[in-house]
């Protein structure tokens, strides 16, 4: 490697006590439940109803509340010399750090009374693959729990994430940062569903919806982002996919 990730030393992001997932240390498929195939669980946390507006998220002015001006695809591309690897390798990192960052400030929000599924949309959960492959459905902190302890030792990992003169990354990497990537936007999904008036209330709306537009940008970029997810999404009344739509005919995520 080139030494990028050298530079900065052994990556590290913010303790967290995590907790050791039983379920599976592999979280890789597309797991998701739709409330048509689950009709005993009643409506999901969040959800809302089919009278119901939609989402704050995608109501103005909080639809284009953001701390960069203009599109976030000026911002991705890597630096001159530095192996595109890395460039994933850092970003991921920093995406994984920053969301973290977000998540413990409304976590005291997100309780397994509160989210008792990872909700995502109006019609759609995320679950969780067990040793057996079978999805199961979990309180979102739990799963989201998982999700950042399962990253955290990624990142730790030395034939995951090089940081040493020589190592290279493995043939295997863009697909295990493509999986990273489902699973933080699996993250990013249940916040702006079941969280989005907690950001309000706290003013930080500029700042989330910047993190979360240039994840997309830099998943749209370098074919990061889920298509299956998108489209789950969408027939699970839409989520953050309706937000991407809206910021692309915006101009946000393309120019």
């Amino acid at each position: 490697m080139s030494g990028f990730l050298n530079s900065i030393g052994r990556l590290r992001a913010p303790k967290r006590s995590p907790t050791t997932p039983e379920e599976s240390t592999s979280p890789t498929s597309p797991n998701y439940e739709t409330m048509s195939q689950n009709p005993s669980q009643g409506q999901m946390q969040g959800a809302a109803s089919p009278g119901e507006e939609k989402p704050l998220y995608l109501c103005q002015p909080f639809v284009k509340a953001a701390l960069v001006k203009g599109s976030f695809k000026t911002i991705v591309a890597p630096p001159k010399y530095v192996d595109v690897n890395e460039w994933v390798a850092i970003n991921i990192f920093d995406f994984y750090q920053n969301l973290n960052h977000f998540y413990d400030v409304v976590s005291e929000f997100c309780t397994v009374q509160t989210c008792s599924k990872m909700g995502a949309a109006k019609e759609l959960n995320f679950t969780w693959p067990d040793q057996n492959k079978r999805p199961v459905s979990l309180p979102a902190p739990t799963y989201i729990d998982y999700v950042m302890s399962w990253v955290q030792r990624l990142i730790d990992d030395e034939g995951v994430f090089p940081t040493k003169s020589g190592r290279d990354f493995a043939p295997s990497f863009p697909s295990t940062a493509k999986h990273i990537y489902k699973q933080l936007f699996r993250i990013f999904s249940h916040i702006y569903h079941a969280h989005f008036t907690d950001i309000l209330h706290l003013s930080l709306e500029a700042h989330w919806n910047s993190l979360f537009a240039h994840y997309v940008a830099f998943g749209k970029e370098y074919d990061l982002v889920d298509a299956v997810d998108l489209k789950d999404l969408r027939k699970g009344g839409g989520g953050v996919a309706l937000l991407c739509d809206r910021w692309g005919e915006m101009g946000t995520l393309e120019g």
